[in-house]
């Protein structure tokens, strides 16, 4: 799932008449970056939800078949946040129906992120986790970027994470990318606003959730400025492979 709802409101006033995934970076929007990555990883089965503006992603992108990708979209109308917008798309995450016995494991990524993370690295992770009794999430962490400098949760070296700061534990900031079980999600209403902020604590405080640490290149690209920049950054680079090897 391409997480794609978001109004964007440091980007403006960029993202006035465009959602902000759609703005471009190397001559293609950024949610190109991320659905090109995708598919080279053997994930061509995707779900874009999307709010503002959510029409113009739509005729973007299409059907997903010239990138050999099939999307589906999960229209909001007013965003949902994180956990609300995946609830409201389960049915067309899940494959089969749910039962508090078994979830299925999908991956959700920010549209809004540039990142070099190889997707493919998850899918040993996915499988395992797909096994698990009890519903599990496991999250992609990067070094702490200059705007949010204190980070979100401590990473152990053995993948464990805790809430709070501990000796030998590193606090890393959240990359936006994770797998989780759908039945993380089944409780939740669908058309319910829900931020994830509180799936991921209850998460760590029960010993559920796991992680990783990626030192790769990774930007949330928030403004206009740091846009710019990562325009100028791909261009100098000339490269074909960044927002996802």
């Amino acid at each position: 799932m391409i997480l794609a709802a978001g109004r964007g409101d440091r980007m403006r006033p960029l993202t006035d008449t465009c959602p902000k995934p759609l703005l471009p970076v190397g001559g293609k929007p950024l949610i190109v970056w991320k659905i090109e990555a995708l598919v080279r990883a053997g994930l061509r089965d995707i779900v874009i939800n999307h709010a503002w503006l959510g029409e113009q992603i739509e005729a973007a992108l299409g059907d997903g078949s010239r990138f050999g990708a099939r999307i589906a979209y999960s229209a909001e109308g007013s965003a949902l946040e994180t956990a609300g917008g995946i609830a409201k798309a389960l049915p067309l995450l899940s494959q089969a129906p749910r039962t508090p016995e078994r979830g299925e494991i999908f991956l959700a990524v920010s549209g809004d992120i540039f990142c070099e993370y190889d997707f493919r690295a998850l899918l040993p992770r996915a499988r395992a986790m797909a096994g698990a009794p009890a519903p599990r999430m496991h999250l992609v962490m990067v070094p702490n970027p200059p705007f949010h400098p204190a980070g979100d949760f401590a990473l152990w070296p053995d993948g464990r994470l805790a809430l709070d700061p501990a000796p030998g534990a590193e606090r890393l900031t959240f990359g936006n990318i994770g797998l989780y079980d759908t039945r993380l999600f089944s409780d939740i209403a669908p058309g319910t606003k829900m931020a994830m902020t509180p799936c991921y604590r209850a998460a760590i405080a029960a010993g559920t959730a796991s992680g990783e640490r990626f030192d790769g290149r990774w930007e949330n690209v928030g403004t206009p400025a740091q846009l710019a920049a990562l325009n100028d950054a791909v261009a100098a680079r000339g490269t074909a492979t960044a927002g996802g090897a």
